[in-house]
């Protein structure tokens, strides 16, 4: 790595591989990439001069980087091989990683606080990167999603921790050596990769295994993984205790193996918050003898964009938007309304990912949206997936069992809102949904 003058980025306006595309800036290294489309995050990207294109064409490589010497090439697991540049690196003998690779030379240079989960992980993190913070610890983060409290996805106040959100799509964690690890949730997802869900959890174990010797491992109550456990109102070495929300959020105590701490604070709504933050508390715990900065910590925690984001809120009418793509995730948005507006009504437009994703949870996908007063379903977003014949939105809108159900067009989406009027509105999806919630805020805004 100390070799390296200047790194080339093929999907460089991944949430993941923008992180590490920012942490060679802050190094001083000259850094271009490709991205397939552009989005706000790439325009802040090449703002801060890094230099990008969205043609795969060999052509577009500034000259600079076609030098094989000196150069590293970073790729997403999200490239297809057939990929022109990935292909002109290879056949060249470029220096060519996976981000995942890369993320695990950085973070061994230092103490690893590492964050795994099929949900929760970025949240956890970004707390994690709060809490640090509040106690002056010295650390780099690199983080699934935009952190409120820093602005940005990446972070660097120091170099002592890194913390990182582990990956398990196509088992990338696996480069990870953490001292601190924890592991959120365990639910099937990515069978494109791993085929079924006792191989996804073989993977989480083999992750577990790669803690650094006298390292510690944190698991939510429940998973089948050997920890030190977390969870609300159970037998928990840290755990959740007396809960009870007013106007701010939740106020509860905290019991730990050594002692309890009252009346701690924190705000983001949902069960699935609370053990966020109890988990982020308790990686923090390992590594700073006092408390009293974590608990103010997650007080002061504002959130993560697109993770349970209250876009608007009026008199008579409230808009979320959120990540959610997965069954397990809507649930959880769904608990979070119900518990903050429980005798609102609540209209769920969700964009599916993935047409794999949607064939292999179509019945649990249905399930979980029939719970919504009403649901509105947007066509799937297929990111890097080709069609599979038979699977689209239409086949999921057919198994909620919800009258109250139609497909929207993306182009129709804020006229419909603005005629439907809802009392509350959640937008979901890991697709460019979340490009539509600013101006979904707007039409609502204006309108109010």
């Amino acid at each position: 790595m100390i070799k390296i003058e200047r790194i080339y980025f093929i999907g460089a306006g991944g949430i993941g591989m923008s992180a590490l595309a920012r942490y060679f800036v802050h190094l001083g290294k000259p850094v271009a990439g490709y991205d397939k489309t552009r989005t706000p995050l790439t325009d802040t990207l090449e703002s801060e001069g890094i230099a990008l294109h969205f043609e795969d064409a060999v052509s577009q490589i500034p000259d600079a980087f076609r030098t094989p010497e000196g150069t590293l090439v970073v790729y997403t697991p999200a490239i297809p091989d057939s990929h022109t540049e990935l292909n002109y690196f290879r056949g060249k003998n470029f220096q060519i990683k996976k981000r995942a690779e890369v993320l695990g030379l950085i973070s061994s240079n230092s103490r690893c606080l590492a964050v795994a989960g099929t949900h929760g992980k970025t949240t956890t993190s970004c707390i994690l990167a709060h809490l640090l913070h509040e106690a002056g610890l010295e650390f780099t983060a690199f983080l699934g999603g935009v952190s409120e409290d820093f602005g940005s996805n990446f972070v660097l106040e120091g170099i002592e921790f890194t913390v990182v959100e582990a990956d398990e799509y196509d088992r990338s964690f696996l480069w990870l050596t953490p001292e601190v690890a924890c592991v959120t949730s365990m639910d099937a997802d990515h069978l494109d990769i791993y085929g079924s869900g006792e191989a996804l959890e073989d993977s989480f174990r083999e992750f577990a295994g790669k803690l650094k010797i006298g390292g510690t491992l944190l698991v939510r109550k429940g998973l089948p993984l050997k920890g030190l456990t977390y969870g609300i109102e159970d037998d928990s070495d840290y755990c959740i205790r007396n809960l009870r929300q007013d106007a701010d959020g939740y106020v509860f105590s905290i019991q730990t193996p050594q002692q309890k701490f009252d009346e701690v604070c924190f705000s983001k709504p949902g069960h699935h918050n609370l053990l966020n933050g109890l988990a982020a508390f308790a990686m923090a715990m390992q590594v700073t003898g006092n408390p009293e900065p974590l608990i103010r910590g997650l007080a002061t925690f504002k959130g993560v964009e697109r993770r349970f984001s209250v876009m608007h809120k009026g008199e008579q009418q409230v808009y979320v938007d959120d990540y959610a793509h997965h069954p397990r995730e809507i649930d959880a948005v769904y608990q979070a309304l119900r518990e903050n507006y429980p005798a609102a009504r609540i209209l769920a437009v969700f964009q599916p990912h993935l047409f794999s994703r949607t064939r292999d949870f179509g019945g649990d996908f249905a399930r979980s949206l029939s719970r919504f007063d009403e649901i509105w379903l947007l066509d799937i977003y297929p990111a890097r997936e080709q069609p599979i014949a038979g699977i689209d939105s239409q086949w999921l809108l057919e198994q909620i069992e919800n009258s109250n159900k139609k497909m929207v067009s993306k182009t129709d989406l804020i006229p419909e809102i603005k005629a439907r009027k809802p009392q509350v509105l959640v937008t979901m999806g890991a697709g460019d949904i979340g490009q539509q919630a600013q101006f979904i805020k707007k039409a609502l805004r204006d309108a109010s």
